[in-house]
């Protein structure tokens, strides 16, 4: 988890919200869909990305809360 920002992982507990670059859970959660929305109200508040693992830890999805340039990129 090299990218800066909030993770949405899977753990042995259900999914789990990490920090990037850091060994620790910021929570646990029982469904991707509410470990989703914890890492999204982080996310905003930092104004950060959010990436979204899939069950194969690969990242499937990404969001931007952060300061977007204008035109974005690409």
């Amino acid at each position: 988890m090299s990218k800066k920002g909030q993770h949405v992982v899977p753990s042995a507990d259900g999914w789990s919200v990490k920090k990037a670059g850091s060994a620790r859970a910021t929570s646990t959660h029982q469904t991707q869909a509410e470990a989703i929305a914890a890492a999204t109200k982080i996310a905003r508040n930092q104004k950060t990305e959010l990436y979204i693992h899939g069950r194969d830890g690969r990242i499937r999805e990404r969001n931007s809360y952060g300061n977007d340039p204008i035109p974005p990129k690409g």
